[in-house]
C-alpha cells in the first residue's frame, strides 16, 4: 500500500488490515520510499512505524508481488 502523509513524500508499506472508522493509529510494517530505499527520517533498522490517522491524507492499495493481475480480452 502507498500511504500519503500530509506534507511528506508517500510511503510504501504493509499492513495487516486497513484502518477502521474508529481507528486513530495506522501500524505500517517495512516502511520505505516508493523506490524501495530507506526513509530518510527513520533509522535504517526500523521494522514498524505507527502513524496517527489524522496525518494520513489518503491510502492507495497496490497489488502485491504475490497477487497476479489478470488481464484478458473477450472476443465475440
Amino acid at each position: 500500500m502507498l500511504i500519503h502523509i500530509a506534507n511528506e513524500d508517500p510511503v510504501m508499506g504493509e499492513v495487516d488490515q486497513l484502518p477502521g472508522l474508529t481507528d486513530t493509529n495506522l501500524l505500517v510494517k517495512n516502511p520505505r520510499r516508493r523506490d524501495g530505499k530507506d526513509l530518510p527520517n527513520l533509522m535504517s533498522n526500523v521494522a514498524q512505524v505507527i502513524w496517527p490517522v489524522s496525518r494520513v491524507s489518503f491510502i492507495e492499495i497496490v497489488p502485491g508481488e504475490g497477487e497476479e493481475q489478470i488481464i484478458g480480452f473477450v472476443r465475440e
